[in-house]
């Protein structure tokens, strides 16, 4: 007979270790690249040294002259906050009574609720990796026919959970459920409207997590500080970029990659890009007539290349825009895995208060951080041709 404690046993014996390969490696090309590893994390905080430039004690000289004067790496040390990631599934206990005699359907009723997990969490996994770490979807108006207009639809989804904060930084409305998306007006609705009208130039965010998202490839090309660090003081915290400001060929690829092999030292294995820069890249090979390579990746993703590198389409890339990436640099440091939240006698199903249904909430503490920022490249202006 099915019970709520083997609901709990199956959650933890049997689910927890494939829902967190699937949440590591399959929910996003770029993270199934990326390193994982609890080095470098003390206490709430990841604490990492980071070299740059090159050992200083190398020269030549005479046969019996003074040897080169001996000089260190150079080091700093990056500073960032553990993030904390959270997911929850949710099971009512009717769900869990009209299953009672039928293992097989409990287990459709756990899948179908961990499924929803990994759908929600490559949504929101892909946002982060692409974004700055403010938790910032895109810029709301006030209602019009239609709806709420918005900058952008690209962080948008339906279901999504979103708070309202003035262009002042002020919180107007919080928890506002997306209801639809118009992705060609680009407006949007919520299942219960706002209780205050929306101001011009607000601002939405997910749910609770203004400005404690992880640290995305965003902030890492943003001028702002980074890693407890001023840009101004250390120059190899700034990565290189260039506005083509128009159709796009190899030539700025290659000119790109061959830059940071000659300034960083880096090996770009990776190109992430939007829409437009992807079919402007496809435009410029046929014109050519030539053929695009496809390839696998780790996690089973399959995606174009450019000279034996993945060019991966992503939607959280702006506009216009193409990274090219040395993965070897980033690493995402974690204080552990994705572990269920436990009360004091270790139940992960809790009563939600005042209601029929049980909750179990999956977290990870983690930050991702580029050890050279330097060696990463953004193109952006990329336009296809007529536009």
């Amino acid at each position: 007979m099915v019970t709520l404690q083997n609901a709990e046993n199956a959650l933890k014996s049997v689910y927890l270790g494939a829902v967190t390969e699937l949440l590591n490696t399959k929910i996003n090309p770029l993270l199934s690249k990326i390193e994982q590893t609890s080095s470098d994390v003390w206490g709430k905080e990841i604490r990492k040294a980071a070299s740059w430039g090159i050992n200083g004690g190398v020269g030549a000289g005479d046969e019996d002259g003074a040897l080169p004067a001996a000089h260190s790496n150079n080091y700093v040390q990056f500073v960032t906050a553990l993030k904390n990631l959270y997911g929850q599934i949710e099971i009512s206990d009717k769900a869990i009574r009209a299953s009672a005699d039928g293992r097989g359907a409990f287990t459709d009723l756990l899948n179908a609720e961990l499924e929803g997990l990994l759908s929600a969490s490559k949504f929101n996994m892909g946002r982060m990796l692409y974004g700055d770490g403010s938790g910032k979807l895109c810029e709301i108006g006030a209602s019009a026919a239609g709806g709420y207009p918005v900058s952008s639809t690209n962080n948008l989804i339906e279901g999504l959970v979103v708070d309202v904060y003035s262009s002042a930084g002020t919180l107007t409305e919080g928890g506002l459920r997306i209801s639809s998306v118009d992705r060609s007006a680009k407006t949007v609705n919520f299942v219960k409207a706002p209780s205050a009208a929306v101001a011009d130039k607000s601002v939405m965010y997910v749910q609770g997590s203004k400005d404690r998202e992880i640290t995305g490839l965003g902030a890492i090309f943003s001028d702002r500080d980074i890693y407890g660090l001023k840009r101004s003081d250390y120059p190899f915290l700034k990565p290189y970029t260039k506005d083509v400001g128009g159709l796009i060929d190899e030539i700025d690829i290659q000119e790109a990659i061959d830059r940071l092999e000659m300034t960083a030292g880096s090996n770009v294995d990776f190109i992430a890009c939007s829409a437009t820069a992807k079919y402007a890249y496809q435009e410029y090979m046929a014109q050519y007539k030539r053929n695009i390579d496809v390839m696998e990746l780790n996690g089973g993703f399959k995606t174009l290349s450019y000279n034996g590198i993945p060019l991966v389409y992503d939607r959280f890339v702006e506009d216009g825009a193409m990274y090219l990436l040395d993965t070897e640099a980033f690493k995402l440091h974690r204080l552990c895995d994705w572990r269920y939240l436990e009360s004091e006698n270790g139940r992960i199903l809790r009563q939600t208060l005042g209601k029929p249904t049980y909750t179990a909430t999956l977290v990870k503490y983690c930050d991702l951080v580029c050890d050279k920022p330097n060696g990463q490249a953004k193109l952006t202006g990329i336009r296809r041709a007529g536009n």
